[in-house]
């Protein structure tokens, strides 16, 4: 099995949309693929338990049907630090849970690809955060790049942080989220400068996100 888990400069950056399309570039060339986010607050209630619309989403875009509880194991119903949710419930968020429910997808898809919960150093416990996810379960990283003011200083803080912890920014992906943007290229011609992992695509502002037409933006595979 292979696998990334794809991080964010913050919320809002698009790495669900981006995960989508990474799926669907892999399913394109054939390969078995799921998703997974271990971690969502601001879920909505239904017959079925909390369920979160973007885990629901990657559950749809996999390969092949599987439970929920695998695509997500920790639902939480406000839409706050999943820390602070995790207190409310008065539950911890235990990395051993989300290992298991990545080792039974792991055996069944050949590509796992994992997406996190806000940015790099968002806090999943007194003494844990969301890089602990992928060191536990040992994937590379893919950092997606929100578009729009203030990027450059979120992307480079952050693949520092991520290379800096010891673990392997495998690559980054810019995505267009704000269609007001001044000088789109200029911004992207400095990240790829800086930045010191490959880019793996740049998805243009797009009205209606699709997986296919973000999959035709992307370089992925190892």
């Amino acid at each position: 099995m292979s696998g990334y888990f794809i991080t964010g400069t913050d919320t809002g950056c698009g790495k669900t949309e981006i995960t989508l399309g990474l799926m669907a570039a892999l399913q394109i060339r054939g390969q078995r693929v799921l998703g997974m986010k271990p971690v969502a607050s601001g879920c909505d209630p239904s017959p079925d338990g909390l369920r979160h619309a973007d885990a629901e989403r990657l559950q749809a875009q996999g390969t092949f049907a599987v439970p929920y509880a695998l695509v997500n194991p920790y639902a939480f119903l406000p839409p706050i630090a999943p820390h602070l949710a995790a207190e409310q419930a008065a539950i911890s968020i235990e990395l051993e849970r989300i290992r298991a429910a990545h080792a039974e997808l792991s055996r069944q898809a050949d590509w796992v690809l994992v997406e996190g919960i806000g940015g790099w150093r968002v806090p999943l416990g007194p003494e844990c955060f969301v890089g602990d996810i992928p060191r536990t379960l040992g994937l590379p990283v893919i950092l997606v790049v929100g578009l729009r003011l203030g990027c450059l200083n979120h992307a480079l803080l952050t693949a520092e942080s991520i290379q800096g912890s010891g673990l392997e920014l495998a690559g980054w992906i810019a995505n267009q989220v704000d269609p007001d943007l001044l000088a789109p290229e200029a911004n992207l011609k400095t990240l790829q400068t800086l930045i010191q992992a490959p880019c793996l695509g740049a998805v243009p502002w797009m009205d209606a996100p699709d997986a296919r037409a973000i999959a035709a933006c992307l370089q992925v595979g190892r």
